[in-house]
């Protein structure tokens, strides 16, 4: 089966909550999908075009004084039923890459200090994230993020899910030094 680009889903998901340019949908993904889904301008801008080409948003050149013209892209009523169906499709397994999975297993030649320093900087990464995530929970329940409440408990979903996903790499980081410091002399 080919590999679908979820690119076009992202952006479609984006202009569904609010029209704008690829550099105000950069910001959006930056400070919202960015904990779990990376897009860059590179990607972003080509994908646009596309997806105007197959009449699934508008574009509209806004003029600005004494500035370049911006382009404000929208999803159309075409964009949204593709992004509705999109959504009703199961999810794909997703095969995983980890380079820290596999630098841990081809690691046999390397001293256990310098793999326990690696684990305690993913470890101190985690905390951060950790930090990150309650901020961004607390803002969200604070009221001061104006959002209908199905968009709030969906979001609040996601990020429940990045501090449990970041709660268990923080106890397998202290497993994983433990058991290498059992074996620190070899």
């Amino acid at each position: 089966m080919a590999k679908v680009n979820k690119t076009k889903y992202a952006l479609l998901g984006i202009l569904n909550h609010m029209s704008g340019s690829g550099y105000d949908i950069k910001k959006v993904c930056d400070s919202s999908i960015g904990h779990f889904w990376n897009e860059n301008y590179g990607h972003i801008y080509p994908v646009l075009q596309r997806l105007e080409e197959e009449g699934l948003i508008t574009k509209e050149v806004k003029q600005n004084d004494g500035r370049p013209a911006k382009n404000i892209f929208s999803i159309t009523e075409k964009g949204k039923e593709e992004l509705d169906k999109w959504l009703l499709l199961s999810i794909e397994k997703e095969p995983i890459r980890s380079e820290l999975l596999l630098k841990l297993f081809l690691s046999k030649d390397i001293p256990v200090k310098n793999i326990i320093e690696l684990i305690n900087g993913i470890r101190e990464d985690s905390e951060k994230d950790l930090i990150k995530y309650a901020e961004i929970d607390a803002l969200l329940r604070s009221g001061k993020v104006q959002v209908d409440k199905k968009s709030l408990v969906l979001w609040l979903t996601t990020i429940s899910y990045g501090k449990q996903s970041e709660d268990a790499k923080i106890k397998w980081c202290d497993e994983t030094i433990k058991s290498l410091e059992e074996i620190k002399d070899l």
